[in-house]
Formats: C-alpha cells, structure tokens, sequence
C-alpha cells in the first residue's frame, strides 16, 4: 500500500510538473520573421550592387559568344579552313573562361548571401532570447516544428517588433 501511494504521489507530481513546463514553453515561426525582416531587402540590394559589375561582365561575354556561336553556325560552311578552326578555337576558350567565370561569381554569389542570412538568423535568435527573458519562457520552438500550439504562445509578433 505504501509503494502504491508513493507512486500515486510521484505521478501527481510529475504532472504538474509538465503542467508547469508546458506553460513555459512557446513557439515563433522563424521563416516569417526572417521574411519579412527589413533586413533582407537591404541584404538584397546590397548583395545586388555588390555582384552587379560581375553580373554586367558576365551578360557581356554571353552577348558576344552568343554572336560567335551565331556567326559559325550562319556562316561556318563558307569559311575558310583555318578560319572557321580559329573561330571554332576562340568559341572553345571564350565557352570555357566564360564558364570558370559564371561558377566562381555563383560561389561567391552563394557565400556571400549566405553569410548575411546567417547574421540575420543570429539577430533573430538574440531578439528570440530577449522576448523569451521578458515574458518568462523557458523554451522556444520554431512553429514550423509543432503540430499544433495555442495562439497565446506564439510570440512571433514580438519577436518581429524586436528585430527591427
């Protein structure tokens, strides 16, 4: 009888315990804070303006070896030997720096926004930890992660307010 009313007793008590927990838990959904950041869109103008030289060299070589190509297929069966060998060499390694080019600009494109998300995502998580702090949260999960959540846990507009 004493085994069976102490586990009653540790049984109530673990409930409450998570009853507890549970109020201490809420959700912010990320992706919607980070979209809708006013960070992002000056990330992306500035990612823009940074790579649009590239972008422009870039446009320009396609452009023209686009009229090479064009040029050898309108007039290849006319040329000379050596002039359409030479015009077919020049196609070759144009295509081939053009194509070194378009990979390293894509990399560096892909690194360098990908380094401004993460300090997004960084100033999210701080602005997450502050709202969390003030409104006594224990535990934060992303919304995108729980089936379901009461709309009174969600702290997703405070944490928006917090980021900007």
């Amino acid at each position: 009888m004493k085994k069976w009313l102490y586990a009653a007793g540790l049984g109530l008590t673990l409930t409450t315990a998570f009853a507890q927990a549970a109020d201490k838990i809420a959700v912010v959904n990320v992706s919607n804070v980070f979209q809708n950041s006013p960070q992002l869109a000056a990330i992306i103008q500035q990612l823009e303006y940074e790579f649009k030289d590239r972008a422009n060299e870039l446009q320009s070589m396609e452009r023209d070896l686009q009229a090479k190509i064009q040029l050898l297929q309108r007039d290849g069966s006319t040329m000379k030997a050596s002039e359409l060998s030479s015009l077919e060499k020049l196609v070759m390694d144009q295509r081939n720096i053009f194509s070194n080019k378009a990979q390293a600009f894509e990399q560096d494109n892909r690194r360098r926004n990908n380094e401004e998300r993460k300090k997004i995502l960084s100033r999210i998580q701080d602005a997450v930890k502050i709202v969390a702090n003030e409104k006594g949260y224990d535990i934060v999960i992303d919304s995108t992660t729980v089936a379901y959540a009461n709309s009174t846990k969600d702290i997703t507009d405070d944490v928006m307010k917090q980021v900007k």
